[in-house]
Order: structure tokens, then C-alpha cells, then sequence
């Protein structure tokens, strides 16, 4: 499939609604092992490393090095935690207990 195929947004939408309503943990976990590759497990896991790195202010340089990614990477992870109504933001939020973020 490539991103202009329908089948993307469906799919990506069941799978949210999927995802949203499963609570076990465990479960999630192996899911997300199950449905990526290791490359990709790694990959998803150093995304949200540097999210989190970002919202603790660390400088680019420093993430970049400590996490082995590139600039270009962490300057969109920059760009998408700072719009209005970020998902990032909103995650984070909910990572340190705001119950507030978990409503849309």
C-alpha cells in the first residue's frame, strides 16, 4: 500500500480504535512486536526517546548523539510537539498522569 490508498486511513483508523480501548499492557507490548519488524520496533521506540528528550528542553546535538538519529529527525519531532493540539504534547501529558489529556 502506498499513503494515498484508501485501505491506509481505514485500516490506520480500526487500528486506533483498536488500540484505544485495549488496557493490558502486556498484550499491547507483544502486539506492537508482533506487528513490526525489530528495525521498526527500534525505530518507533528511539522516536518517542527523542519526544521525550525534547520536552525535557535536551539540546539537539545531545539527543541526536545519545540516541544515534539524525538532526532531520529530531527538528520534525521539534516541529510536531510545538503545533497547537500536538499529539505529542498530549501523549506526554497523559505519560505524566493529566487526566485532561486523555479528552479531545
Amino acid at each position: 500500500m502506498t499513503m494515498d490508498d484508501p485501505r491506509v486511513a481505514e485500516n490506520l483508523a480500526e487500528l486506533s480504535r483498536i488500540l484505544a480501548q485495549v488496557s493490558d499492557l502486556e498484550l499491547m507490548e507483544s502486539f506492537l512486536r508482533c506487528l513490526l519488524t525489530p528495525a521498526e520496533t527500534a525505530d518507533i521506540a528511539g522516536r518517542w526517546a527523542l519526544v521525550k528528550a525534547l520536552n525535557l528542553k535536551h539540546p539537539q546535538r545531545e539527543i541526536a548523539k545519545d540516541l544515534g538519529i539524525s538532526l532531520c529527525k529530531i527538528t520534525r519531532g521539534s516541529r510536531e510537539l510545538k503545533k497547537p493540539g500536538s499529539a505529542f504534547r498530549r501523549l506526554l501529558d497523559v505519560l505524566n498522569g493529566d487526566p485532561a489529556a486523555r479528552e479531545p
